[in-house]
């Protein structure tokens, strides 16, 4: 299992190369609260835990340290990628496309199996909802 200080350098060189803040990123070993994420280790699992007004909102285990920097960049690209989806909307189309295609090119830039991975889970969630782009009809 790595350490909290070796998980926070990992976390952040990895930040670095999608331009994610501080403030898009969990905190270690504490929480800052206000729905924000922090990771903490036992002898077997990383958790990404969740706390907003001191109640724990969502618990994330995993044995896998990979998985657990799917999870942190997963939180991390969503924000990065709707911050972009604001600046760049296109009118009568459904923002989730440009979002989505965001966040899945930030998630192949930090590991090819984290893009293919949320890519898949993208695809899962559009066959339930799909996209549904506005049109104008002059009514």
């Amino acid at each position: 299992m790595y350490q909290l200080s070796q998980i926070k350098a990992e976390v952040n060189k990895l930040a670095k190369l999608i331009g994610a803040n501080q403030h898009q990123l969990p905190t270690y070993g504490r929480s800052r609260d206000l729905g924000y994420t922090h990771v903490e280790v036992d002898e077997n699992f990383y958790h990404l835990v969740c706390v907003e007004r001191g109640g724990e909102l969502e618990r994330n285990s995993t044995s896998d340290f990979n998985e657990l920097l799917y999870l942190i960049f997963s939180d991390a690209t969503f924000d990065i990628a709707s911050n972009y989806e604001v600046k760049n909307r296109i009118e009568n189309q459904d923002s989730r496309r440009l979002l989505f295609k965001k966040q899945i090119d930030l998630m192949y830039s930090i590991n090819s199996k984290f893009g293919q991975k949320l890519e898949t889970e993208i695809t899962k969630v559009l066959d339930e909802h799909p996209f549904k782009d506005n049109r104008s009809n002059g009514a």
